[in-house]
């Protein structure tokens, strides 16, 4: 990655931030700490990663792109609107009466494959478009996107188990490793380590990000599969908040939304530090 390139996709993720805050804030709405964890991983998938036509949201060949974790369906509507799937302004009436733009990702959406919200569900979808598309011999690819908590639903492991076993190597599992769930932090409510060794003991390709490092999020995810034969996937470690120096790392912003003066703090910092 140039360093043109780099500092082009750094000041996109600080925009879909900005639409992120700024749609959370209008509608007193939740979730603005997770939707600011997967910025960066969302701006380096739409940067050029994803294979898919935003004037096209139909086109047969595109790669799938399934948001686990459902309830950061801010963040991923802004990184949609940004693509050109839509325009920007629709972003304004998230969470409004009658608006297709939901507090959970709805597929009503252009871009959008499919609704989610019931956590741990995503990669099961995931993990059953990318059958269809291997017995099709299609080219397109599957990638899912979950929160490190999310692991903690049974219903993950089946599909974990179930991609190995057809070797479907057209799909990459992405964990938002944010380290912070909905009541506590992950260690404390379930632990998930040693989770590197876990999907490795399941039979898949393993690499572990900063994932707020785009350069390493780029090159890491370009060279799909990891290993021929085998699903892919990506421990992108991140902070839960990132970007907006009082919201890092801290728990309560999984469901509180700022007021006015929050607002217009952390977009000043978004700002300031792009």
């Amino acid at each position: 990655m140039t360093t043109s390139n780099a500092t082009a996709m750094y000041a996109k993720a600080a925009a879909l931030r900005a639409h992120a805050l700024r749609m959370v804030h209008a509608v007193n709405a939740s979730h603005i700490g997770t939707c600011l964890s997967m910025a960066d991983i969302l701006a380096v998938l739409y940067g050029g990663v994803l294979n898919v036509r935003p004037k096209e949201p139909n086109w047969p060949n595109r790669d799938r792109l399934i948001l686990s974790k459902g309830h950061g369906a801010a963040i991923l509507y802004a990184a949609l609107a940004e693509a050109g799937f839509f325009p920007v302004r629709d972003l304004e009436s998230y969470c409004k009466l009658g608006s297709r733009f939901t507090g959970h990702i709805s597929h009503h959406v252009p871009g959008v494959e499919v609704s989610t919200g019931s956590l741990g569900h995503g990669l099961s979808f995931g993990t059953g478009m990318a059958l269809a598309a291997k017995s099709d011999g299609a080219p397109w690819r599957v990638f899912v996107i979950l929160s490190d908590g999310e692991l903690d639903e049974g219903s993950n492991w089946e599909p974990i188990l179930f991609a190995p076993h057809h070797k479907l190597d057209n799909l990459v599992a992405i964990v938002d490793y944010n380290k912070i769930q909905s009541f506590g932090s992950v260690e404390e409510v379930m632990p998930l380590e040693p989770l590197r060794a876990k999907w490795e003991a399941f039979g898949w390709a393993v690499h572990e990000v900063d994932g707020h490092d785009h350069g390493a999020l780029q090159s890491t995810l370009v060279d799909i599969p990891f290993v021929a034969g085998k699903p892919s996937v990506l421990l992108a470690h991140t902070v839960k908040g990132k970007g907006v120096s009082f919201m890092e790392n801290e728990l309560a912003w999984h469901y509180r939304s700022p007021n006015a003066a929050l607002l217009m703090q952390a977009l000043e910092e978004l700002e300031r530090n792009s």
